[in-house]
């Protein structure tokens, strides 16, 4: 596994995260490695219409979402 070293973090900054941390029950380094995979996830290449297709959660019966029998309308010409 690689490492990685950040420098100069303002005293504030490494407070929260180490409050956010104690938050999710997590060590410090375990909330570091969360945020960078958070962060570098929802920046990756787009997903395939397919893809997004498959990842909508089962809500309903398909029979939830059939439109009524349109009958039309009477139209004058």
């Amino acid at each position: 596994m690689a490492q990685l070293l950040v420098r100069d973090i303002e005293p504030d900054l490494a407070r929260e995260l180490k409050l956010r941390a104690a938050r999710h029950g997590r060590s410090a380094e375990e909330e570091h490695r969360e945020i960078l995979r958070g962060a570098l996830r929802s920046h990756g290449p787009p997903s395939s219409l397919k893809q997004l297709l498959l990842e909508i959660p089962n809500v309903g019966e398909d029979r939830d979402f059939e439109r009524p029998l349109d009958r039309g309308r009477a139209v004058e010409l």
